[in-house]
């Protein structure tokens, strides 16, 4: 086994490493942003009003009078210290703007992810034991549904049932953890079940799809066979090995959560990560822009990873 965990180490180094690149890509993408935008930036910035000296002063905070490749050299450098830059308008450091609206994005997508696999799972494996049944079609019309329905619908309707007729919830906002779990939770409770109605779909789908092909497998009749309950038939033996597919649908959830994080935050006045981006689009502060999408764009990677490598944990038959 010395050489196994030679192998393992290696792999996760080849799977680290691999990752590089598709950083450097991501980062060059980003970085170009900036000068994909009709008109010129430092202009739109600057504001209609703007003369040509207070045009060069934007044009000069942002490089603009520099070659690309000089330019992009200097960011990536300084990205890679931890520096995003400024934001153009108000002057604070993007990282410190981050830092300030991450809690509540970190506490949907926390909150959100618990929901849709405590949730998702259950059902999936439900539907999947009672395949061809009414259990079964009930769940996936509620799959659909969850699946098709947009985002903000579902949102509104929440709001408007649970806080505002029934007054159970908070309509919007969002209280930090250090005042108590229950203002926390509140307050994350119907914008988590906005997001999560579509991975609570998905991961639903995903895992009957799979369990449906595995229960069919002759280990599992041989396990019936033994006498072995239901219950130990699909939560040890069929479910253990659906689990691939399902982490990578968890894990391609937790990164898509991101982008319905921004629409939900919207809705329910959340100060998070996603209300940051809006406003800094609206304003065209292209730092903000940069620094936020870059450090999405670096979760996304990190999270596909960490998928990756959970495949080896999972399935010992995987090689590296």
């Amino acid at each position: 086994p010395h050489s196994h965990k030679d192998a393992m180490f290696h792999y996760i180094l080849r799977r680290v490493l691999a990752t590089v690149p598709v950083v450097i890509v991501v980062a060059l993408v980003i970085f170009s942003l900036l000068y994909f935008a009709p008109g010129d930036p430092a202009f739109i910035i600057a504001g209609d009003r703007a003369g040509p000296a207070e045009i060069e002063r934007v044009r000069q905070q942002l490089g603009l009078d520099q070659p690309y490749l000089v330019r992009f050299s200097g960011w990536f450098l300084d990205v890679m210290q931890g520096d995003l830059g400024r934001s153009v308008f108000s002057g604070t450091p993007v990282t410190e703007l981050i830092a300030q609206r991450i809690g509540p994005t970190v506490s949907l997508v926390v909150v959100t992810i618990m929901m849709s696999v405590t949730v998702g799972i259950p059902l999936g494996v439900l539907a999947a034991w009672k395949s061809e049944t009414w259990v079964d079609r009930s769940i996936m019309a509620f799959a659909v549904m969850g699946f098709s329905t947009p985002v903000f619908v579902v949102g509104y309707v929440l709001a408007y049932l649970f806080a505002r007729e029934l007054q159970w919830l908070p309509v919007q906002g969002y209280r930090p953890l250090s005042e108590g779990l229950w203002p926390w939770l509140s307050h994350l409770i119907l914008p988590a079940i906005t997001v999560a109605t579509v991975y609570i779909a998905i991961i639903a789908r995903i895992t009957r799809s799979t369990m449906i092909e595995i229960l069919s497998q002759d280990y599992i009749r041989t396990a019936r066979s033994k006498g072995l309950t239901s219950r130990t038939i699909l939560f040890v033996h069929a479910l253990k090995n659906a689990s691939i597919p399902i982490v990578t649908v968890v894990g391609v959830g937790i990164a898509m959560l991101v982008g319905g994080a921004v629409v939900t935050e919207s809705v329910f006045a959340i100060p998070g990560l996603g209300r940051l981006t809006l406003d800094a689009i609206l304003q065209r502060d292209y730092p903000i822009i940069q620094g936020v999408v870059l450090m999405f764009s670096l979760v996304y990677v990190l999270i596909n990873l960490l998928v990756d490598l959970s495949y080896s944990l999972l399935d010992p038959r995987i090689r590296y």
